[in-house]
């Protein structure tokens, strides 16, 4: 084994398309196959023009270095444009998106392909990802002019598989810009004469009680001692799952090792929730860390409140 490989830090970029599995469903594996494939060139190609240094693409996905972390970032917040606008006929029955993991660190390059801590963050980040989403480290943060970082949401520490510590995430949000991002006072809406929409989740188990409103920030719920909410048994994890406003709407991420239940008022099916999430509305119960039909689960009520 060679001692003197080269290192270099760059910003790792990987891109997976979501949606793909209605696309092979509705139009056959071979036109399929084509249109993921012009999809990823696509994509290949932006982030080339971008500066980027395509590695290997990935069946439906994309492995990019960057030198320029900030020329990383911006390209990835226009995949989602780019892909909206390619004229191929069979997106507009089954629309396909794009979910990406970004991380800068030391990493490897050889034989055409590249390896490192870095590499395997950014992959693992955009597994975490939502559609749409894109998930970023705290070193590529830490690059970000504070006009990029405006649109950056915290989302506290998540459990990285292969990490032995969580690592703090940002999500980059499509539709939060400085100007949408700034707070207005109270007295603004007093003085025209309205007052912005009321927001807020009440969560109940046992004898606690508490309120989050979009101003709180991300709320924790765990068994650790520095969960926002606790609850202490075995079965959850020390920080289980957490919940947030985001854009009106209260969104409950699961980041435990046991899993996460959500049943909704009226429904007599359980969502579950491994590591990913869901919208929270109305009332219903939150299950942590056992299976839905296990009566002894320890559960959080909620309801949450939404007053124009």
């Amino acid at each position: 084994m060679r001692n003197d490989v080269e290192q270099s830090v760059r910003t790792v970029v990987f891109v997976d398309l979501t949606g793909s599995t209605g696309l092979f469903e509705s139009i056959g594996n071979v036109l399929a196959t084509q249109v993921v494939t012009r999809c990823t060139q696509a994509i290949g190609q932006h982030f080339a023009r971008a500066g980027g240094h395509i590695v290997k693409y990935l069946g439906d996905g994309v492995l990019v270095l960057f030198d320029d972390t900030v020329a990383a970032v911006e390209a990835c917040a226009r995949v989602k444009e780019l892909l909206a606008e390619l004229d191929i006929a069979e997106l507009r029955r089954v629309r396909l998106e794009a979910k990406t993991g970004v991380e800068r660190g030391l990493i490897v390059e050889h034989d055409g392909d590249c390896y490192g801590d870095a590499v395997n963050v950014a992959a693992r980040l955009s597994d975490l990802a939502q559609s749409g989403e894109i998930l970023v480290g705290e070193s590529v943060y830490a690059c970000l002019p504070d006009f990029h970082r405006v649109a950056c949401h915290n989302l506290d520490r998540i459990i990285i598989r292969g990490k032995a510590e969580p690592m703090r995430v940002w999500r980059i949000d499509w539709a939060r810009t400085a100007e949408t991002t700034l707070t207005a006072p109270m007295e603004f809406f007093e003085m025209q004469g309205e007052r912005p929409a009321q927001h807020r989740i009440d969560l109940n188990c046992m004898d606690q009680h508490l309120r989050l409103e979009p101003h709180d920030g991300p709320l924790i719920i765990g068994r650790g001692q520095d969960a926002g909410f606790q609850v202490n048994d075995q079965r959850v994890s020390r920080r289980h799952a957490r919940i947030e406003w985001n854009g009106g709407q209260c969104v409950l991420t699961d980041s435990s090792s046991n899993g996460t239940w959500v049943r909704f008022a009226g429904s007599p099916v359980a969502v579950t929730l491994r590591r990913d999430s869901c919208t929270l509305n109305g009332e219903g119960e939150i299950g942590l860390g056992a299976t839905a039909d296990d009566f002894t689960a320890p559960t959080v009520g909620f309801r949450v409140l939404n007053d124009a």
